[in-house]
């Protein structure tokens, strides 16, 4: 069922409610996520992007209901990941001549993805469409937004950016404009889209947000690839990216651990209440791997200063649990952030130096002894726990 978004521009997209997983398994999608499509109707008719591929026989059933599909004179392709290109093989074989614009980068995406050679248009920044009315579509190639790919479209006269994975957020909700939601929950969704997708990218992204902000454009809506439009104030998303793309940090110091028998865990707790002690205004939070989703703590990395990181030793190394976090955190490129490690053993204990070195190499600034702790933490070693988070905080 299409919804209006303004004059004769509509979403034609699909709400993904059942949705907890995305990118295989890597990302956690608590609240769902949506897939938006646009259908701009002017003088020449044009469909914006598609929906996910488990989607497309539903989508292309609810648009041939809507409209005539041979009416389509164009469809533009801002991104050719499944998740929004992977209507196009059904649609295609519905009207397999109307040609397809996107960039030459996408072009080798859609190819190599669907095997079939479309009539691709090839478009760049500043190139333009005309759609009748008086109006155009003017394309922004967003090169490593997330994809080499990317890009986005801007349709004059109605001043809307159909801006793909840009200022998205992975959320379902049956209504569709950013001031008819929580907004609670709205930030929530859109700075944790940020810090796990656009994180590794922030010297692209301030570079092309001063791009886009340098063309002039006046933006009323900005009509994103998942969850939400921004129709109110759509420009405090754009000023929420500015700020988050500079090395974002709050006032917060996170640790991250998982334990076998509970040492480290003891240890967590008392470095927590040494940062405490000597900075009672610091936010101090603290996750088990073990038990917390990985992209919401990575989301509180991002928001950190200081990120404290524990684990036992185990076979002569940390607990696979907290490698492939610490590996996580390296692929997102954080930087001007502080580090630190911990950690219980019984007979070897390498675990520490390990990730030190690990933090070290993924560019956090390390404290220069980690707190390595023999056997479960007695009275006396809890203590050396406590004085340990008194010297994170100092740091």
């Amino acid at each position: 069922m299409r919804k209006k978004i303004k004059n004769n521009v509509s979403w034609v997209g699909k709400v993904d409610w059942e949705l907890r997983r995305f990118h295989g398994e890597e990302y956690s999608t608590d609240n769902g996520s949506s897939y938006n499509s646009y259908l701009v109707e002017e003088e020449k008719t044009v469909l914006i992007d598609t929906v996910w591929r488990p989607f497309s026989a539903e989508f292309v059933e609810n648009l041939a209901s809507e409209i005539d599909l041979n009416t389509i004179d164009y469809i533009i392709a801002n991104h050719g990941e499944e998740d929004h290109s992977g209507g196009l093989p059904e649609l295609m074989e519905k009207i397999p001549n109307t040609p397809i614009y996107c960039t030459a980068n996408a072009v080798k995406s859609l190819k190599g993805q669907y095997h079939c050679d479309w009539d691709f248009h090839v478009v760049k920044t500043g190139d333009t469409l005309d759609i009748g009315n008086g109006k155009s579509l003017v394309f922004v190639e967003m090169t490593m937004l997330h994809w080499p790919d990317s890009m986005a479209t801007y349709l004059t006269g109605d001043n809307i950016l159909f801006s793909n994975d840009a200022f998205g957020q992975h959320y379902a909700s049956e209504k569709l404009f950013n001031d008819l939601v929580d907004q609670c929950e709205l930030m929530s969704e859109a700075i944790k889209y940020f810090a796990n997708i656009l994180t590794p990218f922030n010297p692209v992204l301030r570079k092309k947000l001063d791009e886009v902000i340098g063309l002039g454009l006046t933006i009323d809506i900005i009509a994103t690839s998942h969850g939400v439009i921004w129709r109110d104030n759509p420009m405090q998303i754009v000023s929420k990216y500015l700020d988050w793309s500079k090395d974002y940090q709050e006032n917060q110091i996170t640790i991250i651990y998982d334990t076998m028998w509970g040492g480290t865990k003891k240890l967590a707790e008392r470095i927590t209440e040494g940062i405490e002690q000597q900075d009672p205004t610091v936010v101090v939070k603290v996750y088990n791997l073990a038990k917390t989703d990985r992209n919401d703590v990575i989301t509180e990395v991002f928001k950190s200063k200081t990120v404290v990181i524990g684990s036992p030793t185990v076979n002569n190394t940390t607990l696979h649990s907290i490698a492939g976090f610490v590996h996580l955190m390296k692929q997102m490129k954080f930087k001007n952030k502080k580090a630190a490690s911990f950690g219980c053993y019984g007979w070897s204990g390498e675990s520490t130096k390990i990730l030190r070195e690990i933090l070290q190499s993924a560019g956090f600034e390390t404290m220069e002894e980690s707190l390595r702790n023999q056997w479960k933490p007695d009275e006396a070693q809890q203590s050396d726990a406590i004085e340990y988070g008194v010297k994170i905080a100092k740091m």
